[in-house]
């Protein structure tokens, strides 16, 4: 199993609050069979009509390329529950997300393919934002064991996550296949023993 305590990188701003999964990935792209390809397609809606008004979608702002850090407002991820949301967010190179508040389903989404989702205060999301955009060369760092993230030479904030998401992060719980291949032998053992399985393999 692989454990995530904490996860650093340049970040990424993304202002505004209520941001839904639709908005993050149309619905349009979700008949691909696996999730490879999905990042280009990120914010394609919303990218598509700020450059027909002339403006850049922080995906489409060569400044951000790279990042791996996203860090949004309130309400990140709602709508409806698909899974392709934090796939393209993941798949475009984001390994975790920052924010004011997530949609629950978007949460636990994240939380089954490693990509942490913690929470600061409003004030500090906005801080991290303004330092992102002011110097997109600084380093901003998730700490998920100590619940906090650092930015810009030393500024931190105090962050908030659930608790049991926490742990399996710390734990590597997250990660449910890695776990089932850790445990295999207990797997089979326990198997042997069931009769509906005995009786099928003999």
């Amino acid at each position: 199993m692989s454990r995530i305590l904490s996860v650093s990188g340049r970040g990424v701003p993304l202002r505004g609050n209520d941001i839904d999964t639709d908005r993050i990935i149309p619905a349009r792209f979700l008949r691909c069979v696996t999730f490879d390809g999905l990042g280009e397609h990120a914010f394609a809606d919303d990218r598509k009509q700020l450059t027909a008004a002339g403006k850049t979608h922080t995906f489409d702002d060569a400044r951000f390329v790279g990042g791996e850090v996203l860090v949004v407002g309130g309400n990140f991820g709602c709508g409806s529950s698909r899974e392709h949301a934090p796939q393209a967010l993941q798949k475009w190179g984001i390994k975790a997300v920052v924010g004011v508040s997530f949609s629950e389903i978007f949460f636990g989404n994240t939380v089954a393919m490693g990509m942490p989702c913690v929470r600061l205060p409003q004030a500090d999301i906005e801080a991290v934002q303004a330092a992102i955009e002011a110097d997109p060369r600084i380093q901003v760092t998730v700490d998920i064991e100590h619940l906090e993230v650092r930015w810009n030479g030393g500024k931190k904030a105090g962050a908030t996550m659930p608790e049991g998401a926490r742990k399996q992060f710390l734990t590597g719980q997250w990660d449910a296949t890695g776990e089932l291949i850790e445990g295999i032998g207990q797997v089979r053992i326990t198997s042997a023993k069931l009769p509906y399985v005995a009786g099928f393999a003999g």
